[in-house]
């Protein structure tokens, strides 16, 4: 068994809504191992995207510690989890959250930005990234002339290309026909398995669960073995 890259320890997290406090994530202790490629399943409101985004960096527990890669996230100010979450995390959603006035390979850079990388740098990993997921051919297509698997291409193309230490993936076949499903789960395993990518995804479709190496469910802000 590979070493957890991602160690979730004793996490709790609510919200509150006026004076009312709505838990979401009870006491959640959950070890990521390296090239792990771990789907979260669960009813809505189980907790899922909540408990991806604390792994992300993209929210903060109310108590416990999350840590990734050695780095415990939590202990961070904001602009250096906003700094570590762009060198680490790879993001992929539900509806791609392109760019529509930028090519494909305008938004597959747009994380390159970020970096020092000079242009000529920036260019050959836009482009292996696009060849990575098939879409060399279509690199200077903008959002509306590509269909929504080829889309979702473009954003996983964008989620890799600073070669993150994880990647997160919330729903990233439910907006997409059985088709256009299917390849990009093909496309993720093959990130998994060939770059050796950690994966976590949530997802409700059994099918796309099946694709993962583990699942693990949620009921209620609780996982349930």
């Amino acid at each position: 068994m590979a070493d957890a890259i991602v160690q979730v320890h004793s996490v709790s997290k609510s919200y509150h809504r006026d004076s009312i406090e709505i838990p979401v994530l009870q006491n959640i202790t959950l070890d990521v191992p390296e090239g792990e490629f771990l789907a979260l399943m669960g009813p809505s409101g189980s907790g899922k995207t909540t408990l991806l985004n604390l792994i992300a960096g993209i929210d903060r527990p109310n108590s416990g510690s999350i840590n990734v890669a050695g780095t415990n996230i939590v202990q961070l100010n904001e602009s250096a989890l906003a700094r570590w979450r762009s060198r680490n995390v790879g993001f992929v959603f539900q509806f791609y959250n392109l760019m529509p006035v930028l090519t494909a390979f305008e938004n597959v850079e747009l994380p390159l930005l970020l970096t020092h990388l000079s242009k000529k740098e920036r260019k050959e990993h836009v482009e292996t990234a696009l060849n990575v997921v098939g879409l060399a051919d279509r690199i200077h297509h903008y959002p509306k002339q590509l269909s929504g698997g080829q889309e979702q291409r473009v954003a996983i193309a964008r989620a890799v290309v600073t070669d993150p230490t994880i990647i997160v993936a919330d729903e990233p076949t439910g907006d997409l026909d059985k088709k256009s499903a299917d390849e990009i789960l093909l496309l993720m395993e093959r990130l998994n398995s060939e770059f050796k990518k950690t994966i976590v995804m949530v997802t409700h479709d059994p099918r796309a669960a099946e694709r993962a190496h583990t699942t693990q469910h949620l009921e209620k802000g609780e996982l349930i073995q």
